[in-house]
């Protein structure tokens, strides 16, 4: 069964650790909006994936010929080693996980920003907190 550009769209926002606050806040729309998106409740137009496809970083054919099982297959392989029972990680998923975690560490640090201005706004409107 062929898996729906809404469900690739979602399924490479999550392994990208994005929620749909910020792909909302990228595209300029609010997050039910986004979610309308992945709900399959809006056409989506070719710009719009396209838009979409820059903040993942990927080509929309990317998105278009995505598999979720194909790709945890390639970048998750475990393979047992006889020494000692360990597991190791596929070395092509190397730079898969860095490139993920950086994504995550540049969200944080997104996110902690924006906090700190919320907190700088209330103390400015509400004075110091004890």
């Amino acid at each position: 069964m062929a898996t729906s550009i809404k469900n690739k769209i979602k399924s490479i926002r999550e392994l990208k650790n994005y929620t749909q606050e910020y792909m909302a806040d990228q595209l300029g729309v609010t997050q039910a909006g986004y979610s309308k998106i992945e709900k399959g409740r809006t056409i989506l137009s070719y710009v719009k994936l396209v838009e979409i496809a820059k903040i993942l970083e990927v080509s929309v054919e990317d998105i278009i010929s995505f598999d979720s099982q194909r790709y945890f297959n390639n970048y998750n392989t475990v393979k047992g080693n006889s020494n000692n029972g360990s597991i190791l990680i596929n070395s092509n998923s190397d730079e898969a996980l860095k490139e993920l975690y950086e994504d995550k560490i540049k969200l944080l640090e997104k996110l902690l920003n924006k906090t700190e201005e919320e907190l700088n706004l209330y103390k400015r409107k509400f004075g110091q907190l004890l």
